[in-house]
């Protein structure tokens, strides 16, 4: 069989460099594509020619794109980025790809429109080196470019462009997460309690000749807990699991925070112990180790899998003394739904308290309609949303007020 022609490119053409900086911008809005797969594009759109525009749409999106939730991004990057009057013509003339002013659209952004449209910014060129002729105009809506910090609080993470995202780490570094403090069986002396203290009044009656000159009283005491967080990494998580993460660095780093111990585990497909990644102080030198020992970052979800592992490898060396265990997780199980049953059950019981988190809270709307949303449901004791720097401010809040400090067992 013959081999199809290949489209005819024009000498001077850009074709290559063009998609070359689209899988830049690609890269800067939060897509992985890496280079064997900008090498198959390239020649994909060699042997697929790119007549059409929609031929062209769906031969880079075959080859840059591999996972679903990075269809939205791809679409909204790819419709600004090729978006000129004459594309076919133009594509091989101009420099560099260029955004257009889209003032036909109206009402906020889609989502993920933003984080394109800043991944693209970045990617543009100096005006005063580019000739005249060669260059469009760039025109974007100032709204679109930055944020204030009352917007940035109440907005989802994931719609947040890549300075938003920068901007809610940095916030979310500066919260502090109480510890409610647990009351232990000893006591300690104090001005007024509920139990006479007799061995301090007999050692002061020796003093004075048995003489018992005033009632002197003990209360039970207090120590701080432990907190044990599990987070999912998954590809569905992948936002909400890295701003967590600057979270859990605060909390090992802040000091005087109430936790006796920060321990830390990440799980898609399996449960990795990154508590010694976060013990670095410095902030990126952390998440850089952390990001080389976690294995299945935005990889599959099984949480079932990951809490058995938890409870036999580590439930005992952390859960000792009414630990508090925060569970980050969208709960989209893929696995067996009777393991994440019994698996969820022994973490309760082994647990002072088990606080979920979801993202998918921020939908007004959210029901327990998944499997795994329904099993987790009945074994948790706080139910709460993370996907905004509002929802963490309200955990915050929550465990601040809590009353239920009872004598561990």
């Amino acid at each position: 069989m013959a081999s199809p022609p290949e489209p005819k490119i024009a000498p001077g053409g850009r074709l290559a460099e063009n998609v070359t900086h689209f899988v830049h911008a690609l890269r800067r809005a939060g897509v992985k594509v890496g280079t064997s797969q900008l090498h198959n594009a390239l020649q994909a759109v060699r042997v697929a020619g790119f007549t059409q525009r929609e031929d062209f749409y769906w031969v880079l999106r075959a080859t840059l794109i591999t996972r679903p939730e990075h269809f939205e991004t791809f679409h909204q990057l790819f419709r600004m980025f090729w978006r000129t009057p004459d594309y076919i013509e133009k594509m091989m003339e101009i420099m560099l790809p260029v955004l257009q002013t889209m003032s036909a659209d109206k009402g906020p952004p889609k989502a993920a429109e933003r984080r394109a449209q800043e991944a693209l910014a970045q990617d543009r060129p100096d005006r005063d080196t580019v000739p005249a002729q060669e260059r469009q105009s760039l025109e974007l809506d100032a709204s679109l470019s930055w944020s204030r910090a009352e917007q940035i609080r109440s907005k989802d993470f994931e719609q947040m462009t890549a300075d938003e995202i920068t901007t809610a780490a940095a916030a979310i570094r500066r919260l502090v997460l109480p510890a409610p403090p647990l009351r232990t069986r000893r006591t300690v002396s104090a001005p007024q309690g509920r139990r006479p203290d007799v061995g301090r009044m007999l050692r002061r009656s020796m003093r004075k000749g048995g003489e018992v000159e005033r009632l002197l009283l003990r209360r039970p005491g207090t120590r701080p807990p432990a907190l044990v967080v599990l987070c999912d990494v998954s590809g569905s998580m992948s936002v909400y699991s890295r701003i967590m993460m600057h979270f859990l660095h605060a909390l090992t780093w802040t000091p005087n925070s109430g936790w006796s111990r920060v321990h830390a585990f990440t799980f898609g497909t399996r449960l990795t112990n990154v508590t010694r990644a976060l013990a670095h102080k410095d902030v990126d030198q952390a998440l850089a180790v952390l990001g080389r020992e976690v294995a299945d970052w935005e990889g599959g979800t099984r949480i079932g899998a990951a809490l058995r592992s938890f409870n036999r490898d580590w439930s005992r060396r952390v859960l000792g003394q009414g630990a508090v265990v925060m569970l980050i997780t969208d709960g989209l199980e893929r696995g067996d739904l009777g393991e994440l049953d019994r698996e969820a059950e022994r973490l309760s019981l082994s647990c002072r308290r088990l606080i979920w988190l979801n993202p998918l809270l921020r939908w007004d709307a959210f029901e327990a309609r998944a499997g795994g949303i329904r099993t987790l449901l009945p074994h948790v004791d706080s139910f709460r949303a993370c996907h905004s720097l509002d929802s963490i401010a309200d955990l915050t809040r929550a465990l601040a007020t809590d009353r239920g400090m009872q004598p561990v067992r």
